[in-house]
């Protein structure tokens, strides 16, 4: 009997502050061969106005409506956006359905760009501050991270999250790409090839006879 395949989890993507959609297309055109769908949203950060719950909140309308309430997803979260996806799997029970989440050059213990925002004008940029409300609460209580299989990467000469060895999360691997800056952690091939790899090693196909 021949070897059948069930189509791979979805592949949800979130960008960060002054992002848009956009900057996932060289991962999309390398991932796109697998067949495997890939989900992009756009969430309106209003250059840093929006809270991040609020963003995490949008995201999980999105996600809803594209995909229903139960089937299973991997994420991916770039920069500010894998704040938004912690809020998501940790606050909203975004877990209970993700299988592999990626962060990706994300100020998950905060970040020294962002302390000079204030809070009252800027509560989306003051929420990746060291020491923050929000990051209080996502890192006391990493439970709900225990079934998600998670991997944190970040380069050493990240200017976007300072001191770079903030941008990861307290649990799962982690692992420094050969990069130069922020930007290239998501378009320069030397991120892109373990990236890709990753994501297809978890695509999750089912083969039965």
């Amino acid at each position: 009997m021949g070897r059948n395949l069930v189509s791979p989890f979805p592949l949800v993507l979130v960008h960060g502050l002054w992002d848009s959609p956009n900057i996932f297309k060289p991962l999309k055109k390398r991932l796109a061969p697998s067949g495997m769908e890939i989900f992009s949203p756009h969430l309106p950060h209003r250059l840093g106005v929006t809270p991040l719950e609020v963003l995490a909140a949008d995201l999980h309308d999105q996600i809803s409506a594209r995909f229903g309430p139960k089937q299973a997803l991997n994420v991916l979260g770039f920069s500010m956006g894998g704040v938004v996806l912690r809020c998501w799997l940790q606050l909203l029970g975004g877990d209970q359905r993700t299988k592999l989440f990626v962060s990706l050059g994300s100020p998950q213990k905060g970040t020294l760009t962002a302390l000079t925002a204030p809070k009252w004008l800027l509560p989306g940029i003051a929420d990746m501050q060291p020491g923050s409300p929000l990051l209080q609460m996502l890192n006391s209580a990493p439970s709900a991270l225990k079934n998600v299989e998670c991997h944190s990467f970040y380069c050493l000469l990240d200017a976007m999250v300072v001191p770079s060895w903030l941008g990861v999360l307290p649990v799962g691997s982690v692992q420094q790409l050969p990069v130069w800056n922020h930007r290239q952690l998501i378009t320069a091939k030397a991120a892109l090839d373990p990236l890709v790899e990753l994501l297809l090693l978890n695509r999750g196909d089912i083969g039965h006879d």
